[in-house]
């Protein structure tokens, strides 16, 4: 598929009749299943670092919960957590998801209650029911206006950011392009979002930087750091949630 290649899977529109109030099962809430610790024998010419990736996956209950509840990966978790807390998805609401790949994401949106989603990823993304998902990389300059174009003049009632930047092993490297992923993230959502509208995206360790979170609380009514129960506990990603959006006085 080349880039900008669009995967089209709509539904037929707004749901006729009274909104219905969303009930989403916490799977933290229900007696998760315990599950057995496996392990994985070392193979000749496997890495060590591959069995304990493998021993991780097999082992881990949302792996497993992604498995069983059809969802695309075990992220979908996060963004359920997140909104079961930050309340951010509302029935027939317009969502749009930066680097969207493999679709979780955009499953969880979806089920939580959203009419349309619209994703972009520079991976190839399988199409979803309900979903616009383009394959296109979100830090290309034109990027924004392609998803602009994409709403049609519907302004999104969510923006969420799963983005995350490839790794190159230097560390001040890798926090640049984490951050220069967060701001332009942050900034495409002030632009698009609808007065009210909500913004959640992925950062790191420390959180998202003084400017941008001074940036983001003279926009928005509330800005709140969050690391969900999925989120591994060895993992150094938390989320940062931005609720109410106040749109520039004109």
């Amino acid at each position: 598929m080349g880039q900008g290649e669009i995967y089209r899977h709509m539904s037929s529109g707004k749901p006729d009749g009274p909104k219905r109030r969303r009930t989403t099962k916490k799977m933290h809430g229900e007696s998760t299943p315990r599950m057995m610790t496996r392990k994985v024998r070392t193979a000749r010419g496997r890495k060590i670092s591959s069995k304990q990736w493998i021993e991780r996956q097999i082992n881990d209950p949302y792996v497993e919960q992604a498995r069983i509840r059809g969802y695309r990966s075990r992220s979908a978790f996060k963004l359920i957590e997140i909104d079961e807390k930050f309340n951010l998805i509302k029935t027939g609401d317009t969502v749009v998801d930066l680097g969207c790949a493999p679709g979780g994401w955009v499953q969880a949106a979806l089920k939580n209650g959203a009419r349309r989603v619209v994703g972009i990823d520079k991976r190839p993304v399988d199409p979803v029911p309900g979903s616009d998902i383009v394959k296109f990389d979100f830090m290309l300059d034109e990027a924004p206006d392609r998803l602009i174009h994409m709403l049609g003049g519907d302004a999104p009632d969510v923006v969420l950011s799963d983005l995350a930047a490839d790794t190159t092993g230097h560390r001040k490297t890798d926090h640049l392009k984490t951050v220069a992923l967060v701001e332009a993230a942050a900034g495409f959502a002030m632009k698009a979002l609808k007065p009210g509208g909500h913004f959640a995206t992925k950062v790191f360790q420390g959180g998202a930087g003084k400017k941008l979170l001074d940036g983001l609380r003279a926009r928005f009514e509330i800005v709140r750091h969050f690391k969900p129960r999925s989120s591994r506990s060895e993992s150094p990603e938390i989320y940062l949630v931005a609720k109410g959006f106040k749109p520039p006085r004109e």
